[in-house]
C-alpha cells in the first residue's frame, strides 16, 4: 500500500494519524491495517487508553503460547533480546519464522506498537525495582556522560528500564529547589500546563474544526485531559526550577483545591473514612497488577479528586503500614492493608 493510501485507510481507525511520522505509517499498514479491517467486520472498535485486565491476560497467554511454539526459555529473551547478544540471532530468526507481530497481537484491538510497550512493561524483571540509592544516582550520572541520551544502553547497565533512567536522570541532572513554591514559581507551572494543552487540543482540532469555528472557539476540555497523560518532562523544562515529580505533584494539589473547593478531604475523621473506603474498594476489586486498577472510579472514594491524587494517598498507605511491602506482590499489600491495617483504622474512626 502506497503511502497516501495507508495515511486515508488508517485515518478510519487513528484519526490521529496524519501527525505520526510517515515511517511509524508504513509500519501501521503493514502491522495494523489488516487486523483494524477484521476487528471492524467483527464490530469490534480500535482502543486506546489503559489496557484493560482481559487484555493483559490476552498478551500473556499470547506470550506464553510463542514461547511453547518456538522453545524460546523466556519472555525476557523474546522481548528484550538484545540483553542476550550470544542468542540474538537464533531469537530473531524464531520470531521472523513464526510471525512474532502477529501472535503478540492476537486478539487484541489496538496499535501492534502500544501492544509491544505493554508486553515489555509487563514481563521486564527490570521494573518496579523501587527507590534509587546514592550509588545508583551517581553511576547514573556517570553513565549519562559517557553515553548521552541512549537510554537503551544506560538501562542495560543499570538493570533499570529505560523509562525509569530517563525519568530519573531528569529528576537529578540539576539542582532544583525544595523548599515551598514561590508565587513565580506557580504561574510558571499554570502557564506551562495550559502551554501543552492548548497545542493538543489544536492538534487534534486540525482536523475536525474548520478555520472560523477555531477562531471562535474558547479552550474546552474534559477534565480528565487536565491531568492524564501530560508531558511532564517538557513542562520541567519551561518551570526550570522543579524537576517533573515535583511540577505533577503541585499541579495534582493545584487541581485538588479546585475540584474539592478547597476543602480537606483527607484529614481527621473525613482522612479515616476515605482510607478505610480506599482500602475496601480495592479489596473488592480482586486485582493482581496495580496496572489493573481504575484509578479513575477509584477517585469517588475519596471524593472529586484527580486520579493521581488517589494514586499518591495508596502510595503512603502502603508505605506507612505494610512492613517490607518492596518486597510484596501488589495482592499482598493489598491483604495485608485489608487484614491487618483496615481493623486498626475503623476502631481509631
Amino acid at each position: 500500500v502506497d503511502l497516501d493510501t495507508a495515511k486515508q485507510e488508517l485515518e478510519e481507525f487513528i484519526p490521529h494519524v496524519r501527525n505520526i511520522s510517515d515511517s511509524s505509517i508504513r509500519k501501521m499498514a503493514g502491522r495494523d491495517l489488516a487486523r483494524f479491517k477484521q476487528f471492524k467486520k467483527q464490530g469490534i472498535a480500535v482502543k486506546f487508553g489503559r489496557f484493560s485486565q482481559k487484555e493483559n491476560n490476552q498478551i500473556r497467554k499470547n506470550v506464553e503460547e510463542f514461547l511453547l511454539i518456538t522453545g524460546i526459555d523466556s519472555a525476557e529473551k523474546l522481548l528484550f533480546t538484545s540483553r542476550y547478544p550470544e542468542d540474538k540471532e537464533t531469537i530473531n530468526r524464531l520470531k521472523a519464522e513464526h510471525l512474532f507481530c502477529e501472535k503478540l497481537s492476537e486478539g487484541i484491538p489496538r496499535p501492534w506498537r502500544l501492544i509491544y510497550y505493554r508486553a515489555r512493561k509487563m514481563f521486564d524483571p527490570n521494573n518496579y525495582k523501587g527507590r534509587y540509592t546514592k550509588e545508583e544516582k551517581e553511576k547514573l550520572k556517570k553513565y549519562h556522560a559517557l553515553h548521552g541520551n541512549d537510554w537503551k544502553k544506560i538501562s542495560e547497565m543499570m538493570s533499570r528500564s529505560n523509562l525509569s533512567v530517563a525519568m530519573k536522570y531528569s529528576e537529578i541532572k540539576s539542582a532544583v529547589n525544595y523548599g515551598p513554591w514561590s508565587k513565580e514559581e506557580t504561574q510558571k507551572l499554570m502557564h506551562a500546563v495550559e502551554e501543552v494543552i492548548r497545542k493538543r487540543m489544536e492538534t487534534e482540532d486540525a482536523n475536525s474544526l474548520s478555520s472560523s469555528e477555531k477562531s471562535h472557539r474558547d479552550l474546552s476540555i474534559d477534565r480528565e485531559k487536565l491531568y492524564q497523560k501530560l508531558p511532564w518532562t517538557e513542562i520541567e523544562a519551561k518551570v526550570g526550577t522543579r524537576y517533573w515529580r515535583q511540577c505533577k505533584q503541585k499541579w495534582t494539589t493545584i487541581l485538588t483545591n479546585k475540584m474539592t473547593k478547597g476543602q480537606q478531604l483527607y484529614r481527621g475523621t473525613k482522612g479515616l473514612q476515605a482510607k478505610i473506603n480506599l482500602i475496601k474498594r480495592l479489596n473488592e476489586m480482586k486485582v493482581d497488577d496495580a496496572n489493573d486498577i481504575n484509578w479513575e472510579e477509584l477517585s469517588n472514594t475519596i471524593g472529586d479528586v484527580p486520579r493521581t491524587y488517589v494514586q499518591a494517598k495508596f502510595y503512603k498507605l502502603k508505605v506507612s503500614c505494610v512492613p517490607f511491602w518492596q518486597k510484596k506482590t501488589f495482592s499482598e499489600i493489598i491483604d495485608y492493608l485489608f487484614q491487618e491495617t483496615l481493623p486498626e483504622l475503623e476502631e481509631k474512626l
